[in-house]
Parts: C-alpha cells; structure tokens; sequence
C-alpha cells in the first residue's frame, strides 16, 4: 500500500524535471513535492501552470545556498536531485558549473544529515553518461563500472563525477546514482535549442540508447513508491530505453527530420558532414540497462514514439513543411547553418583558424578531417548489436558479500596501482580504504566507488586530460583509451 510522502525535487523546470513533477502530482496518492526553482522569468514562466496545486510547495531559491536546500530537504522523504547546469552553458563558466554541480550535492549530504531521520531519507542522484566520455564504434557498448572517462574540455562531465563521488562516500544509508542518457523531448529540435555550434560536436557514427522526457519523468515518480527493495540502493545504475531505443546520432536526425515532414533529401541539403566531429562526444548502449528497468519498470517509448515527441514543437504541420522544396534547404544551410558552424565554438571556426587542441581532441587532426567524405561517402550503417564487455578487473562471479582484500589488491593493480590497506571486512562495499594510483597520489574510497562505480584516483581527474600517461600504466583505462590520440 503506498503511503503519503514529501518529495524534494530540484531541476523541475528542466525537461526531466517537469515530466518527473507532472507524474509525481498525477498519481494523487497524497505525495506532497516541495521544488527548489531559482527566481528568473523563465522559472517562473514555467511554474505558472501549477499555480494553487495544494500538492506542491515551490521554494524559489538557489542549490547554492544551504539554508534555501535545508528548508526543502527538512520533511522531506526523498530528494531527487535533477537539477544543475548542464551544456552548452555548463562549458562556457566552469567554476560556475563546479559551484553549481558539486555545491548542491554537497548542500544535499548536509541537510539530510542534518535531519532527525536522517538515516530513513533516500535520495536519488541524476548522473550523466558523459562521465564515461567516448564510447564510438567499436567501443560502443558499456555498463556501470565501465572507466570514467571524461571527453576532453567536458567540464559539465566533470563537475558530475566529482558530485557522483560526493555521494557515493557521503556515508548516507539510502542514496542511488542513476546516469541519465540522450533523453528526447519536444524542446530538442527547436530553433533555439538547434542554433548553437555545439550541434556539431557530436559524431554521425555515434551512438545513444535514449529514453524519452515522459519515460524519465516516470522513472523519477516510481523510484518513490513503496515496495523497492533494500538492495537497489547504495548502487550505481544506467538509465536506458533498452534495446528498441539503441540508434545512431545519424538514425535520430532521420527520425527528427521525418517528424517534421521531411526526407533524407532534406537534411542531406542542410548539413556538411564535415561539420560533425569525428569524437569525443559521450554516449553508448548500455548492456545493463534491462536492471534498472527490473526495480523501476518506467519505460513506455521506444524509438518509434521519438518522432511524436519531438513534433510537440513544430510550428509548421509536417505534411506542409514536406512539401518545402529542397533547394530551399540548401539556402538555409548557406544563409544559416554554415555561418553557425563557422561561429566559435564551431567546428569550422577550429579548422578556419587552426584551432589545434581542439581539432586534435574533436578530429584527430586536420587532414582526418580533410578526409571526411560528402554524403555519398558516409558510412550510415549501425554498428554491431554484439555487446563488448570490459574488464573490470576483479572475479565479477563473486557475491559482492564475499569479496575481500585480495579482490581489491587485484583490483587495483589493474588499475596501475595498489590497494594500501591491509584488511578489509569481508564484503564491505561501503567503508573507505586507502589506495594509491600509478603516478603514487593516495586516496580513500569505498569498493563501491572504485569497483561500481569505475571511479578511481581523484587527482587523476581532468584537467589537464593526460590521456596517453594514464592509458600506457593502467590496463584498465587503456580498454577505453586504445591509442586515440594519435595524429594520422
């Protein structure tokens, strides 16, 4: 029987956020949602549609500041925290997106340790894929305690897997992390979201499992109903819309373009492939996403329901814009999208002005992009359904309640490194141990942190992205790291 319960949720003004609050009010079970929404125009604007739900306390304030989080956090039941910077406008003020980012989450810990109940309050942290960075073909295929691998200049994945860590050795008895992918929304395909030069630092050849905004919101609503076990949580866990929402980057611009009306022809003449970056992006599928769906049982789209969502925003109905003929998109890929690519951030202003760190990190360098073919040369073909599975470097066989210290030794020296302690409790996940990574920094993290999770020594976090150094001492990093930033 559910039972009445107050939800803290952040981010409600965010696409995941307003489907996780409209399905949290939905289900009228008595559940109360007090929402943390900062006090702009566009916050407000949004919030307006639930004016005099007695359900739902909004609280306009910051995630930066503790005493607006410790008033939301103080009855509270669950927090799900969403909320937080995110790009393009997380990489243009990284400090900013620190502060946001990891300056919230550790606002959370506190408030809920400041709690009475403290050890009964359960909260749900939204990761991100990007904290294991370039997953291309033939890497495409991942699962949580896959490397973290941020892609270079990602600073939004950094702040993430900074705050995952806040979390995971926060020593609180109920929280999850649960790593959210591409998620499909009406707002992803219209004019604003599209004029942006990071449209293009994404690779035609990638891949993405997706999950709708309304399958995410469900999510958010379902982790709060009574009945999920203990041992779902104090994990980490991929968010994904399982095997029919596996596609190509390429695969869902066919799909927008036909959501409004329009062929392959069209989008053919509106964009360059030579726009597209070569790498580092973020984004695979995941082969342990079916778990998550095992506790939770949230998804109710698949790739065939993209195309409904994304035409919630189109201006003009598709049979009309179908019948736009072709050379017009081509005036706009002149008049419009080539200017964009050229404006920095753009892929050709790096290429017009010799960018090369950036060419180096998005292409490899400027002849591999010189190569790259016109349409009639790309490769559209999806790559294999056949999952890759890493090494994670210890007996996976095993119960995690019969691991030891000599799994963790294994562990480590896989890692380049060495685990420090002597002793450990015999399946204790939870308490910290000392490590010391190839390059001899020294850090204390849970088995959980490094076995689970796939993080590892926390000076070792980019900046600067020494790639190449870590790859060529840590067996299990150079699994994603196979020699990718050589030149030709």
């Amino acid at each position: 029987m559910t039972t009445s319960k107050t939800v803290f949720l952040t981010g409600a003004t965010g696409n995941m956020g307003q489907e996780g609050l409209k399905q949290l009010l939905d289900r009228n079970d008595g559940t109360h949602v007090v929402a943390l929404v900062p006090p702009t125009d566009r916050d407000r604007r949004i919030m307006s549609a639930w004016k005099g739900e007695p359900r739902l306390t909004i609280v306009w304030g910051d995630l930066t500041r503790y005493e607006d989080v410790l008033r939301c956090v103080s009855g509270a039941d669950y927090v799900l925290h969403v909320g937080g910077m995110v790009s393009p406008a997380a990489d243009r003020d990284p400090e900013l997106t620190a502060r946001v980012n990891v300056g919230s989450v550790r606002n959370i810990i506190r408030a809920i340790k400041a709690q009475p109940n403290a050890d009964r309050i359960r909260l749900v942290f939204i990761g991100t894929v990007a904290e294991t960075g370039d997953r291309n073909p033939p890497m495409h295929w991942g699962r949580a305690g896959d490397p973290i691998k941020i892609s270079v200049f990602d600073h939004y994945a950094i702040s993430k897997t900074i705050a995952e860590r806040e979390v995971i050795e926060s020593g609180l008895n109920y929280w999850v992390s649960l790593r959210q992918t591409g998620i499909v929304h009406g707002n992803r395909f219209n004019t604003g979201a599209l004029l942006d030069p990071i449209m293009f630092h994404v690779p035609l050849n990638g891949v993405f499992e997706w999950v709708t905004a309304r399958d995410s919101g469900r999510l958010l609503a379902n982790v709060c109903e009574d009945g999920i076990p203990d041992h779902f949580w104090r994990r980490i866990y991929n968010i994904g819309g399982g095997e029919k929402c596996r596609i190509t980057n390429y695969e869902l611009l066919v799909i927008a373009f036909r959501a409004f009306g329009l062929g392959v022809g069209h989008l053919q003449a509106l964009l360059d492939p030579k726009w597209f970056v070569l790498r580092n992006f973020h984004g695979h599928w995941y082969e342990d996403s079916d778990v998550l769906e095992s506790y939770l049982h949230f998804r109710g789209d698949t790739a065939d329901d993209f195309a409904g969502c994304l035409r919630t925003r189109a201006v003009v109905p598709p049979w009309l814009a179908g019948l736009t003929p072709v050379f017009v998109f081509r005036i706009l890929r002149k008049l419009v999208l080539e200017p964009l690519a050229d404006r920095d951030p753009g892929t050709q202003y790096w290429i017009r002005h010799d960018v090369e760190d950036r060419i180096r990190a998005f292409f490899g360098s400027k002849s591999r992009w010189e190569r790259i073919p016109g349409w009639e040369g790309v490769d559209t073909s999806r790559p294999t359904d056949r999952p890759l599975r890493l090494n994670h470097g210890y007996d996976e066989t095993k119960p995690l309640a019969e691991l030891d210290v000599e799994d963790m030794r294994g562990a480590a020296e896989f890692r380049g490194g060495e685990c420090v302690s002597g002793s450990m409790i015999r399946g204790d996940m939870r308490s910290q141990l000392q490590w010391r990574c190839t390059f001899g920094h020294e850090f204390a993290a849970s088995p959980t942190l490094v076995l689970l999770a796939g993080q590892w020594c926390p000076q070792c976090l980019p900046p600067p992205w020494n790639y190449d150094a870590i790859a060529a001492r840590n067996p299990f990093f150079a699994q994603v790291w196979p020699g990718v930033t050589s030149t030709e």
